[in-house]
């Protein structure tokens, strides 16, 4: 805690918890920290290692492979008229991202125990650094994405008409990460309490990606089972990063409100849990 010139309390710290325990002004004030958390995990991901910060690269790039061989050359998935490369590409970027972070945050309580019982600081700061960490590198991974498309429009004859469709696409990104922030929060009070559900995060993780357009697209799925992959509020979402960077893609108003009405329940029903459940899950891990 601290004391303004006038004597007045900045913030005190007490044990009492809230559903609304810190302010936009506290998080602000920690910003310095959140700076060097993220650096912190940046440096740790790659120091020691034989590529360095070309891993940021290389892991989508040898999944781009994979996926073009097996789903394009073996198992034939009909993807329109976009190239393999491109629509593949696509979606490894996009679920990478969503995956590490929904899949990094759950661990908030798990991973940091040894530094939330010994000192005070907004424990919000933790996951928005490990979800900036994963934004930084999807940042390089699109801007890779969006070098392959260039290329495929100037030398591979690829013809892409866009539209105000183009203005959508950082509103799904921005969308896919608060939806995984969201749900990592929640998950993170979980598996502090219960240590199996951690293992169930990476499965569930797993299949989430079968029920999402990652490998396929919409307007492949048989119409009598479309419903199962659009009850996914993620799939208008990838559907509407594919419409504005790609030209195709089904995406629908009534989908997209769906999608926004999720992301807005989870992640404010997850950031109060999490700071309802946040002091007192110390003892627990």
């Amino acid at each position: 805690m601290s004391t303004t010139s006038e004597g007045k309390w900045d913030w005190n710290i007490s044990a009492k918890t809230s559903f609304w325990s810190w302010g936009i002004d506290e998080i602000w004030s920690y910003r310095h920290l959140l700076f060097s958390l993220v650096r912190r995990d940046f440096l740790l991901n790659y120091q020691q290692t034989i590529l360095g910060p070309l891993w940021i690269l290389f892991q989508p790039l040898l999944t781009l492979v994979t996926y073009v061989l097996v789903f394009g050359k073996l198992v034939r998935l009909d993807i329109g008229n976009v190239p393999p490369t491109l629509f593949y590409f696509s979606g490894i970027v996009l679920w990478n991202f969503f995956s590490d972070s929904f899949g990094g945050t759950s661990n908030t309580f798990r991973d940091n125990a040894h530094i939330f019982s010994k000192v005070y600081f907004p424990r919000f700061i933790m996951p928005v650094s490990v979800i900036s960490t994963h934004f930084l590198r999807f940042v390089v991974q699109l801007l890779l994405f969006i070098f392959l498309i260039a290329y495929y429009v100037l030398f591979r004859g690829f013809a892409v008409s866009y539209n105000w469709w183009l203005l959508a696409f950082p509103f799904s990104i921005i969308f896919i990460g608060i939806i995984g922030l969201g749900l990592g929060l929640l998950f993170s009070v979980l598996t502090a309490k219960y240590r199996d559900i951690g293992n169930l995060v990476g499965v569930a993780i797993r299949l989430l990606m079968f029920v999402t357009p990652v490998i396929y697209p919409l307007a492949t799925v048989p119409e009598r089972v479309r419903w199962i992959v659009q009850i996914n509020p993620l799939t208008p979402l990838f559907e509407l990063f594919r419409l504005s960077l790609l030209g195709e893609g089904i995406v629908s108003v009534s989908q997209l409100l769906y999608s926004v009405l999720f992301m807005v329940v989870v992640f404010f029903g997850a950031i109060l849990v999490f700071n309802k459940q946040g002091d007192k899950l110390i003892d627990v891990v």
